[in-house]
Parts: C-alpha cells; sequence; structure tokens
C-alpha cells in the first residue's frame, strides 16, 4: 500500500486540505463574533450552509455514480477553492450575506467532494488494506484538525482575518492540483452514465435491504454521534462543573490522541475477526464513555471517559467505513456515501439541539445516563435479535485477513 502513489496524494491533500478548512472554520468563528451579536442567528447562518449540503445530496449522488470519480474530485475542489472568494468579499463589504454565500458554496461542494472521496478509496486500495487506509485517513484528518485550530488561533494574533482566509484559498488550491495526479482505474464516464442514466437516488433503499450489515451500521452511527454531536456543550459544562477552565484543552488532547491510537491500532486487533462483533464491542465501550461521564465531577474519571471515548471511536470508524465500502457495490457508492453524508449532517444537528435541551432542564449528569441508556439498549437490541435468529442481520461472516 505505501508504494501506492494515490495513497500518499490522497493523505497528503487531506493533511493539507483539513489545515485549510479548520483555517477557514477558525476564521468563521472571529467573523461571526464580530457582526453577529444573536447566538441564534449564528446558528441560522451555520444552518443554512448545513441545509443546502443536505438539499444537493441525492443529485451529488447520480452524479458520483454516473461520472468519474476523478472529475467529481476536481470539480468540487475548484469550486470550495473558489467560494473563499465569497468571505473575502464579506470581510471587504462587512457583509453577513456573502457569508451565506460562502457557507452555502463551500457546503454544496463538500457535498460533493467528501462522498466521492469515500467511493474512491476502493478503487486506489485493495480490499485487505482499506481497514488500513481507513484508519490513516482519519488520522491524517485529526492531525490536520488540531494543528489547523492551533495555527488559526495563533495566525489571528498577528495577522487579520484576509490572511486566514487567503491561507485557507491555498491549501484548497493545492489539494486541488494534488487531485490531478491522482490515477483511479474505473469505467468511463460515458459507459457509466449510460448504464445509470435510468437510476435514482431512491435505488438505495433496496440495496440497504439486501446488505442488513450496512443497515445496522448506519443505525448504529447514532451512539458516537450522541456523544459528538454533543461535545463541545459538555467540555463546557464540565469545565463548569469543576470549576476549571484548564480541563477544556485536557479533555480535547486526550480524546485525540486516543482517537489516532485507536485508528493506527484497530487494523492489528482486527485480523480475523468479525466486523460485526468487532462493531458491537466498540460501540458498547462508547455506550460506558458516555455512561462514565455520570462521574465528571471527578477530574481523572471526565479524563479516562474522553480517552476511552477517542480509543472506541477510533476504532468504529475505520470499521464501519470498511463496512460501507466492501458490503456495498462500487455502483452505488456515490448515491450511498451522498445518503449517509445526509443523514450524518442531520443527525449531528439533532443531537446537537437534544443535548442543548437536556443540559439546560436535567443537567449533565442525568444527560448522559440517557443519552448512554440510549446507547446501550439500541446495541443489546440487534444482538438480541441476531442470537434469536429473528433477522437475517449477516449473510456470512465477515473478516479480514
Amino acid at each position: 500500500m505505501w508504494h501506492n502513489r494515490n495513497v500518499w496524494l490522497l493523505l497528503v491533500g487531506e493533511f493539507v486540505a483539513g489545515l485549510g478548512l479548520w483555517l477557514g472554520i477558525i476564521g468563521n468563528l472571529e467573523f461571526l463574533q464580530n457582526h453577529v451579536p444573536s447566538d441564534f442567528f449564528k446558528s441560522l447562518i451555520l444552518f443554512t450552509g448545513l441545509l443546502a449540503g443536505v438539499a444537493v445530496g441525492p443529485l451529488a449522488g447520480r452524479v458520483i455514480d454516473s461520472t468519474k470519480k476523478k472529475t467529481v474530485l476536481l470539480y468540487s475542489g475548484f469550486a470550495r477553492m473558489l467560494s473563499v472568494v465569497f468571505m473575502l468579499l464579506a470581510l471587504k463589504y462587512s457583509s453577513v450575506l456573502w457569508m451565506v454565500c460562502f457557507m452555502v458554496a463551500i457546503q454544496i461542494s463538500a457535498a460533493f467532494y467528501f462522498p466521492a472521496l469515500q467511493a474512491a478509496i476502493p478503487l486506489i486500495v485493495t480490499e485487505k488494506d482499506l481497514l488500513t487506509m481507513n484508519g490513516i485517513h482519519m488520522n491524517v484528518a485529526t492531525i490536520a484538525r488540531i494543528l489547523g485550530t492551533a495555527l488559526g488561533g495563533a495566525l489571528l494574533v498577528v495577522m487579520n482575518l484576509y490572511s486566514l482566509y487567503i491561507g485557507s484559498m491555498v491549501a484548497y488550491a493545492l489539494l486541488f492540483v494534488s487531485t490531478f495526479f491522482l490515477m483511479i482505474q474505473e469505467e468511463t464516464s460515458q459507459h457509466k452514465s449510460k448504464q445509470h442514466s435510468k437510476e435514482s437516488f431512491k435505488d438505495i433503499i433496496p440495496v440497504l435491504k439486501q446488505t442488513p450489515i450496512v443497515k445496522i451500521a448506519l443505525i448504529l452511527m447514532i451512539v458516537p454521534y450522541l456523544f459528538i454531536g454533543g461535545f463541545n456543550l459538555m467540555v463546557i459544562n464540565i469545565s463548569e462543573l469543576q470549576h476549571d477552565t484548564s480541563i477544556k484543552g485536557l479533555l480535547y488532547a486526550a480524546e485525540g490522541i486516543c482517537f489516532m491510537i485507536g485508528a493506527f491500532i484497530v487494523k492489528r486487533i482486527s485480523v480475523n475477526k468479525d466486523l460485526l462483533k468487532l462493531m458491537y464491542s466498540f460501540t458498547i465501550t462508547i455506550a460506558l464513555a458516555h455512561l462514565s461521564l455520570y462521574f465528571a465531577y471527578i477530574k481523572i474519571a471526565s479524563v479516562v471517559s474522553f480517552s476511552l471515548f477517542g480509543l472506541a471511536v477510533g476504532c468504529f470508524f475505520p470499521i464501519v467505513a470498511t463496512i460501507f465500502q466492501t458490503k456495498v457495490s462500487k455502483d452505488f457508492h456515490g448515491r450511498f456515501f451522498s445518503f449517509k453524508n445526509m443523514l450524518d449532517r442531520v443527525m449531528f444537528q439533532i443531537v446537537l439541539l437534544g443535548t442543548g435541551l437536556l443540559l439546560d432542564t436535567i443537567g449533565l449528569q442525568w444527560m448522559v445516563v440517557v443519552f448512554g441508556g440510549i446507547s446501550l439498549a439500541l446495541v443489546f437490541y440487534f444482538i438480541v435479535k441476531n442470537k434469536k435468529g429473528q433477522s437475517d442481520y449477516v449473510s456470512r461472516p465477515n473478516t479480514i485477513a
């Protein structure tokens, strides 16, 4: 795998683009803080971009399945680079409207780019290397997130927002150039266009029915999202609970480091193992990590909880990604990953709103009991179903060598 030029291009491109993405996010937050006093309107602006990304999801799926993946990556990468121009106009005219245009444009381009990237990975590496590739890819994205946020915060001290967004645009430009050098072997776009001309986005529904393990994996992704969706709000509440502002950085660092460890070791611990059973195990671990935050008023307990979550989710996501890439036919990858992308965005917002509501009404300790209980109930429901043989969830053993 490491002798594959495409792998290096993909990872280096992901790292550079990740830096640009998080530089832009830091800039977005700074702009909103300076120009939008209302938290509600801030959330509306962010939600507008999310809604645009969800709206174009079905179209993105059909385009990805009927076009060469490299072509979609190039066009969406170019669009993401150009979208920064809207933000430069927003800065020049101090206009929130231009920022809304930026959010819509960048989310639409992302709705095409990320599903196409997930569909391209199985075309770049062999099936036996997929789990390793997914883990490393997620680690690179995590490192880019950590360095990007740190760099963005530091740069704001010494330069203005213009420079920050120019840096973001340069990163996207480098990704765009590196995409040209990808060599992806797939059918010609003309043949694929004819093959998929009569197919629609709804065709993904029977595919899910025919591959129960994929349906289970999609549903079980609710468990980590119950934690991730309220991540920042929980960190703030734990800091207030312990009367210690320094705990924020410690929790972020513990989770991030353990996530990278999990994504690094997942291949070794998964050798000749049933992917479904591993997914159940790590999902239960995530639920237990959530429940253990009942003791969040104890400093070491909260750090252990976040570390346990990071380790488990670092193993969970590469396994789930590998299941999706191997169990769903490549002919449906574009539509499937677009569908998954839409679910992720909607789920994240619902969990975020639910977390805020429960924190205001019942507090952190009982909220984690509710979310943890829901997570465990969900996992054990599928486990019991499998053992009783009431549903054919797995058609054959899912092992990796």
